[in-house]
């Protein structure tokens, strides 16, 4: 019973706590040090669903981008801005690349479009203040729900399995 005493010791002094079942171990981190933005990874079909949103939203900032790259000589900076960012951020939500800090970046530039913050292309794909509110609320449910399993996010940020060798059977030098 010591030994297992000691152990845990151990591994609390460096921020690891045995959750209810004793088998599991959990990794705690306070508050101020974890910035959690992304949410769970599902797979089956609500993974295909958020796969399905992010093409969606992706693709109409793509195309919205690329409208605006279509008159590229009388485009001024701040247009050119708008037309890069709205491209960069479609790309990356198709991808499921930082799915969350995009989807919000990808909802201010629909609204800013939209509210004629920023200077619209000629034919506008969001001029309908209806299409444009939809695509937005969809940007902002996509960083509510997180970017789903078939994303890259899941591939670099998702879940490990941490696998703890049994130091007990092993020889002590």
């Amino acid at each position: 019973m010591r030994y297992l005493e000691s152990g845990t010791e151990r591994f609390r002094s460096i921020g690891i706590h045995s959750a209810c079942d004793a088998s599991t171990l959990s990794l705690v981190v306070k508050e101020s040090q974890l910035l959690r933005i992304f949410s769970t990874f599902p797979d089956g079909w609500p993974g295909a669903g958020l796969l399905l949103l992010r093409g969606t939203v992706g693709s109409a900032l793509v195309a919205q981008g690329l409208v605006y790259f279509a008159g590229w000589h009388e485009l001024r900076f701040l247009s050119l801005a708008v037309a890069s960012l709205t491209v960069t951020t479609g790309a990356f939500l198709l991808a499921g690349y930082l799915t969350p800090l995009v989807g919000i970046a990808g909802a201010l530039l629909i609204g800013g479009t939209a509210l004629s913050w920023f200077p619209s292309p000629n034919p506008d794909l969001f001029e309908a203040k209806t299409a444009a509110a939809l695509v937005a609320l969809i940007s902002i449910a996509l960083v509510c729900l997180g970017p789903g399993a078939f994303s890259l996010d899941a591939r670099l940020f998702g879940r490990r399995e941490i696998i703890i060798p049994d130091t007990a059977s092993s020889p002590k030098f």
